[in-house]
């Protein structure tokens, strides 16, 4: 084991303690126990944000607009052929 120091504010050491005494355990091993527990979830989307996601997922999907693949295709080669007409280091205008 290695000894560390932290600095925590009174409400949550109080809690530790609380939480120590409840579950009859030291408070460096319900420290660690906390830390692996959050280290599991850190990163996750949490419920409300998996909700918030496919919410807007399920209202942009409908407004996707349904063609052929063909149309968007020959839309995509305009798009490219556009670009190296007007590519970087092409002047649309006379410079000043």
């Amino acid at each position: 084991m290695v000894k560390v120091t932290f600095t925590l504010d009174d409400e949550t050491v109080e809690r530790l303690r609380r939480v120590a005494r409840r579950v009859a355990k030291p408070q460096s091993q319900v420290v660690r126990e906390a830390i692996k527990e959050y280290e599991a979830r850190a990163g996750k989307l949490t419920a409300e944000e998996r909700r918030g996601m496919l919410e807007a997922f399920d209202r942009l999907v409908p407004k996707i607009p349904l063609r052929p693949a063909a149309e968007a295709d020959a839309e995509l080669r305009e798009i490219r052929a556009a670009r190296r007409r007007w590519g970087r280091g092409h002047r649309t205008s006379p410079a000043r």
